[in-house]
């Protein structure tokens, strides 16, 4: 197995989720696609939507290193479903951490205990890297605030209950002015029209979704917003790297154990050392992976903290990507077939590439730190 013993009770409750709840149902929900809210109900129990919340509203507390290894293990039951939980995770921690004591209280509760699910939206449709285009717009109502405009690449839309919604407050251009709002999928002037065809995972519903005039309360106001959304974004991104990890783990213990059964050339297909040179490189690269997430788990909060992180969102999905690959190939023509899980492994892992920040955003940002290092004349 190229699991590690887990060093912690969430992380073995994850490995446990994995096991008994994600990888036996992961084909049902894939055939009815819809989002499996029964199990997401399990993860609760466990301890698994608030990992990061506090212990006054019901949260685990838990520190960056453990929650990584937490989503280690859930990478390697799905990935897809992993990110929901990365997601709604992140949003559980901002309301209950972040939030007023009405907006805390009113929703913080029901998230930690999987009675609410929470969604991020912060792309639109012409803003996708360039963050700062963004033209959502959040005005003062007297009461409250209300928020009109249209996003894209919206997951769990139109099935998350709570979504926390990247705007500005004026027309200014740039990011001065950019807020953070909560809007519930349920208010009026809120709708998701387009759910977008994916390679896999279709019981995560993504797609678009319209405010106009949305009812919502604020979260980090003006000023705050950009710096609350990119904090929130490297922890995603941290997140992502170790669901990757586990994405890559799994796709390894399947091409071991199946080259381990299978007999060829008077032996089994795990002594040829074509097979055993493919997957020590595959091994190598978890390896590198676990080190580079870890790392940026560490450094988090630090300013060294957004370059670790970039430098694991661009290794580890890329690694999970060869490794699903090597590992498809390690099965021969069955590698393809949807009986073995390697082919939605390497879609998966074409999906991991990109949420959160694509490789070629985490290569900015590691150049724009070696361009400050560099001398000038």
């Amino acid at each position: 197995m190229s699991a590690e013993p887990p060093s912690s009770e969430l992380a073995l409750a994850a490995r446990r989720h994995a096991d008994d709840v994600i990888k036996p149902q992961v084909r049902e929900w894939e055939s009815a696609a819809v989002f499996p809210r029964e199990a997401a109900a399990l993860a609760a129990a466990d301890g698994l939507l608030g990992l990061f919340a506090p212990a006054t509203v019901g949260g685990q507390g838990a520190g960056l290193a453990a929650a990584m290894e937490v989503f280690e293990e859930l990478g390697r039951g799905d990935a897809a479903y992993a990110f929901a939980l990365s997601m709604h995770n992140a949003v559980a921690n901002a309301i209950a951490r972040f939030g007023q004591p009405e907006l805390s209280a009113r929703y913080a509760p029901g998230l930690v205990r999987g009675e609410l699910l929470g969604g991020f939206s912060l792309t639109e449709p012409h803003a996708g890297s360039d963050a700062t285009a963004i033209t959502t717009r959040a005005e003062p109502d007297g009461s409250g605030w209300r928020v009109t405009g249209r996003k894209a690449w919206v997951s769990l839309a139109g099935e998350a209950d709570l979504f926390l919604v990247v705007c500005k407050t004026s027309a200014e251009p740039g990011h001065r002015d950019v807020a953070i709002a909560a809007v519930e999928r349920a208010g009026p002037g809120v709708a998701f029209p387009t759910l977008y065809r994916k390679a896999c995972a279709d019981f995560l519903p993504i797609g678009e979704m319209e405010l106009d005039g949305a009812p919502a309360a604020m979260l980090a106001p003006a000023g705050a917003g950009m710096r609350a959304a990119l904090g929130a974004i490297d922890v995603a991104r941290c997140d992502i790297a170790a669901i990757a990890a586990g994405l890559h783990a799994e796709a390894l213990d399947v091409a071991v154990a199946y080259s381990g059964r299978r007999q060829a050339f008077g032996g089994p297909l795990i002594d040829l050392q074509a097979i055993q040179f493919a997957l020590a490189d595959v091994a190598t690269d978890l390896e590198a992976s676990r080190l580079l997430y870890r790392r940026a788990a560490e450094c988090l909060g630090t300013p060294d903290g957004p370059v670790a992180v970039a430098h694991a969102k661009r290794f580890c999905p890329d690694a999970a990507l060869r490794a699903a690959i090597a590992c498809s190939e390690t099965l021969g023509a069955y590698g393809w077939l949807l009986d073995h899980p390697l082919a939605r492994m390497i879609a998966l892992a074409k999906m991991l590439q990109v949420v959160d920040g694509t490789a070629e955003i985490q290569r900015v940002v590691i150049g724009r730190s070696l361009s400050s290092r560099s001398p000038r004349e």
